[in-house]
C-alpha cells in the first residue's frame, strides 16, 4: 500500500504547530514594535502560543521520525520551553507591571481553556 507522508497524522500536526508559530510571532513582532503586551491573535487564548507550535512541530516530526535520540530530547526541549516561559513572564511582570497581571489573570500560560462546548473562549484584551 502507497501511504503519502502529508496524510499522516504527524505531518498534519507539524503543519498545524508552523502555521501556529507563524502566526504568532506576527503578533508578537507587532507588539513588541510598539512596546506592547501580545494580547491579539493566538494570544487571546494563551501566552505563550509561539512555544506551543514549536512543540507540536517536534512532536509531529518524532511521530513521523521516532529515534532514540528524539524520543530522549522532546522531554527536554518541552522542560526548556516552560522554563523559558517563566523566565519571560518575569520580565513581562517587570516591564508591564499591573498590565501584564490583568492579561495573565485571565489568560493561560501554556494551555488554553475550552468552554463548555469546546470552543476558545474570546478574549477581549
Amino acid at each position: 500500500m502507497d501511504h503519502d507522508h502529508h496524510e499522516t497524522p504527524s505531518f498534519w500536526r507539524s503543519r498545524a504547530g508552523l502555521a501556529l508559530l507563524s502566526k504568532s510571532w506576527h503578533f508578537l513582532y507587532h507588539a513588541q514594535r510598539r512596546h506592547h503586551i501580545a494580547t491579539a491573535g493566538p494570544y487571546r487564548w494563551v501566552r505563550h502560543s509561539q512555544y506551543i507550535g514549536f512543540v507540536a512541530i517536534v512532536f509531529g516530526f518524532l511521530l513521523q521520525w521516532p529515534t532514540l535520540l528524539t524520543l530522549a530530547m522532546f522531554p527536554v526541549m518541552v522542560a526548556m520551553y516552560v522554563r523559558l516561559s517563566i523566565m519571560e513572564e518575569r520580565e513581562s511582570k517587570q516591564a508591564f507591571g499591573q498590565a501584564w497581571l490583568d492579561y495573565a489573570a485571565v489568560t493561560p500560560q501554556l494551555i488554553p481553556k475550552f468552554g463548555r462546548n469546546g470552543a476558545l473562549p474570546v478574549n477581549n484584551h
